[in-house]
């Protein structure tokens, strides 16, 4: 086989494994914009954690696709200002000693989640700062820093509003470890309020 035919075939190879990648990335934005139509409708509290598992994409790829990472915090910020919708959330009299064990739990899980993004977007700086130097002209190598020093500067952002997110998530967690005192102490102060029957 001549080189011209090894080429082409090479490039239409190449045009192929694009056509499938672009449709596999168009098949989970899809999922992920439908992942969080459905937690809004369902009054749950949106978060890049929540919308990555009921999709089944990883994080990576909420932060990296822009129509998702933007639908994502159109939500969050949608939620901040309004808050999540009354039908959704349990009258307090309902709320059990269960129900904020498992927000306790959850809070605990998406720290673990924000906690390990962090780390592996402090990786991926100084992987990207370190790749691709050797071998490289003065010049290109001048224009690929400006291009990493701008990702940089997007990750850090990333990392600072995950890190803000992190600590909003301890202090409810806090919040929520309290509750599970008072529900506890209350159930206790009842338990014993009520007269013991006569033998």
């Amino acid at each position: 086989m001549d080189p011209t035919t090894v080429a082409r075939e090479a490039r239409v190879e190449r045009l192929r494994q694009a056509r499938i990648a672009d449709g596999k990335a168009k098949t989970k934005t899809k999922r992920s914009l439908d992942a969080v139509a459905s937690l809004i409708a369902a009054g749950e509290r949106i978060t890049v954690a929540r919308v990555a598992c009921k999709a089944a994409v990883s994080t990576w790829f909420v932060y990296n696709s822009p129509d998702v990472h933007r639908a994502v915090q159109a939500a969050i910020q949608e939620q901040a200002r309004h808050g999540i919708p009354a039908a959704a959330i349990l009258p307090r009299q309902r709320v059990s000693e269960a129900s904020l064990q498992t927000d306790l739990a959850l809070a605990r899980e998406e720290i673990k989640g924000l906690k390990t993004e962090r780390d592996r977007l402090q990786d991926r700086v100084r992987l990207a700062l370190g790749a691709e130097i050797d071998d490289v002209q003065r010049t290109v190598l001048l224009l690929r820093i400006r291009d990493l020093e701008s990702h940089n500067a997007l990750l850090i952002s990333q990392l600072a509003e995950q890190t803000e997110r992190a600590g909003r998530i301890e202090r409810r967690t806090i919040e929520l470890e309290d509750e599970v005192t008072a529900v506890r102490r209350a159930l206790t102060r009842s338990i014993r309020a009520v007269p013991s029957s006569p033998r």
